[in-house]
């Protein structure tokens, strides 16, 4: 009997796997590194808005662009990170590419599960590649700090925000080799999908070629 309710009880719960057009089938519960390809992260994020498409110009701001303008970001404030180092942040996002770019607010009100979602996405991403499952806590404030320096400037030049109010929100922009005339710009534009894919698997390629070197 018991045998028979476990049958019925798989047979009724949700569905919690995304099949991807790798044809990996990623389940959010209990995700595996095996059902994980950075084709399929690469597509997913270049075709995830941020800012809920809340920008300017004729294509959404991807999350692909995003991770990599962290990256960049990241390498400004410390020109020394390590091959794996620069992987980790330029994956930091990498989950919104089954879940999605929920923006702050939303996060902030969903709380716990949602969180832990996203945790145990990272984690499998992460071993995917060969990277610690959780991130060095000194290496995840620095991309904390990137990640709000993207977030000004992406308010700024793309999503409507004056620099006051993203100041306020975000901070100003200070402490990273660019910051020489108190509030410049970096002339964001958002990219049409299939380039912002482009992108990311040449700049995952570029990192990839050099943590091959260095170990």
């Amino acid at each position: 009997m018991s045998g028979t309710t476990s049958r019925i009880q798989k047979a009724t719960a949700p569905r919690a796997w995304q099949r991807m057009l790798s044809g990996r089938r990623l389940d959010l519960l209990d995700p595996s590194p095996l059902d994980v390809e950075i084709e399929d992260i690469a597509h997913g994020l270049a075709r995830v808005a941020r800012w809920n498409g809340q920008t300017v110009g004729d294509h959404a701001f991807s999350v692909a662009e995003h991770s990599l303008l962290v990256e960049d970001l990241a390498r400004e404030l410390k020109p020394d990170l390590s091959p794996d180092a620069r992987l980790i942040i330029l994956l930091h996002d990498a989950p919104e590419y089954v879940i999605g770019d929920m923006i702050s607010p939303f996060k902030a009100v969903m709380g716990g599960n949602y969180k832990e979602i996203e945790a145990r996405l990272q984690g499998a991403i992460h071993l995917r590649f060969a990277l610690p499952a959780i991130t060095p806590a000194r290496l995840k404030t620095l991309t904390k700090r990137a990640d709000t320096l993207a977030a000004y400037f992406e308010a700024v030049e793309l999503a409507g925000f004056g620099h006051d109010e993203a100041a306020r929100i975000f901070g100003k922009p200070r402490g990273y080799a660019r910051d020489d005339s108190g509030d410049p710009r970096l002339g964001l534009a958002a990219l049409p999908a299939a380039r912002a894919q482009d992108r990311f698997l040449e700049r995952f390629g570029e990192i990839d070629s050099l943590r091959a070197a260095s170990h």
